[in-house]
């Protein structure tokens, strides 16, 4: 049976590189916190991707604070705001990564904090105007959480904008940057935000390896207490192997940007026809199918019929997709998203989708996603006839 890989938004494939960058770390056993020749290098090592990854992000190494993923560094930084840098109100929108809203929701919860949402338009963008206008109107210390690139429909806001906003109004700005992170060039010495996230395995990197972007000015403060690595904001002996797996992934990703970006954007216009074709009376939620405010990885498809069991059929044809986020996959109800951007009448006759490329992605593949694809739709068709 032919395998169609299309689900890159939730993770990508290890690129072969990596693989033996990170057996050859494997090898040094060292602990990096040792102060002999084993521990040493085994730190070497460590430290020589910080000093890559802050380069592509044109910030000081001791910026970059590695974690196991994306989810633990928007914790960290979310939860270190509240707790340790005393902010008393959080502005973020209801269609933010869920490790995002329910942490957010924690601290509503827990430390009584304000949370004040930015309600998107139907095409996903949330109110940039809006946001100025409340930061204006309080003087409570205020933490904005945005997410830069949606990890169901690909919308971009203008982060540098956001960044300036905030700064202007003495607010701290966090951007949830996992699904934009080395697929956009992102130079934090001219975006003047506060922290942002990063997971490997969203760029053909491993699982269990990330970092926080932590500008040094913030204060920020440990969760994760009982020892000094990651400058003592994240206890706990480090992935050595991870650490150098998100390296090469990221150096990759930064050599070939634009090359993959064109690649794959063109995979996405091909797409966006072919299905188009395949299924009449289709749409495609937020921007993700227009070539502007869209990350080009992803596409969001919104299918005339309803067919909770799309995902399985697909699959079954040796096609993997997704249906919302891979956080949410398995959830019988409409993603947050979803419920933004559709009204009752679409949500109880449609099909959402999430179609995610990468630079492996070909045409050929694509070609037999839509024929399937055409094929179910075909049979809702002529199941509505004869009903």
């Amino acid at each position: 049976m032919k395998k169609v890989y299309l689900d890159n938004a939730a993770t990508t494939p290890l690129a072969d590189e990596v693989i033996s960058e990170m057996i050859s770390a494997m090898k040094n056993f060292g602990n990096p916190s040792s102060t002999h020749s084993y521990g040493q290098e085994a730190k070497i090592l460590i430290e020589n991707v910080r000093r890559k990854v802050a380069d592509y992000l044109h910030v000081t190494p001791a910026e970059i604070i590695f974690t196991s993923c994306g989810t633990e560094s928007n914790n960290m930084i979310i939860k270190s705001c509240v707790r340790n840098l005393g902010v008393q109100r959080i502005i973020t929108s209801p269609i933010e990564h869920k490790c995002v809203a329910e942490t957010i929701t924690e601290m509503k919860t827990r430390k009584n904090i304000e949370v004040v949402y930015l309600r998107p338009d139907k095409k996903g963008d949330v109110n940039i105007a809006q946001l100025e206008e409340l930061l204006k109107s309080s003087e409570a210390k205020t933490l904005v959480s945005l997410m830069h690139a949606n990890n169901e429909i690909g919308n971009l806001i203008d982060i540098k904008k956001v960044a300036e906003i905030c700064k202007e109004n003495g607010a701290l700005f966090h951007s949830d940057t996992v699904q934009s992170m080395a697929h956009l060039p992102l130079d934090f010495s001219e975006i003047p935000l506060d922290f942002a996230s990063c997971s490997a395995h969203k760029f053909h990197g491993p699982k269990g390896s990330g970092f926080a972007f932590i500008r040094k000015s913030s204060g920020l403060k440990s969760l994760i207490t009982g020892g000094p690595q990651e400058r003592s904001l994240r206890a706990g002996t480090e992935n050595v192997a991870g650490i150098v797996g998100l390296g090469k992934a990221m150096e990759l990703s930064m050599d070939h940007l634009t090359e993959y970006a064109t690649q794959i954007q063109g995979i996405k216009d091909y797409a966006i026809e072919m299905i188009t074709n395949a299924v009449p009376g289709v749409k495609f939620n937020g921007r993700s199918a227009e070539g502007e405010g869209s990350l080009y990885t992803v596409l969001s498809v919104l299918l005339p019929f309803k067919d909770s069991m799309i995902g399985m059929k697909l699959d079954m044809k040796g096609i993997a997709v997704s249906q919302g986020s891979a956080c949410s996959s398995g959830a019988s109800k409409p993603s947050m998203v979803m419920l933004m951007l559709l009204n009752d009448d679409e949500l109880n006759s449609t099909t959402p989708l999430r179609v995610s490329f990468s630079h492996l992605t070909t045409r050929d593949e694509i070609d037999y996603f839509t024929e399937v694809l055409k094929g179910i739709a075909e049979a809702h068709k002529i199941e509505n006839v004869n009903s």
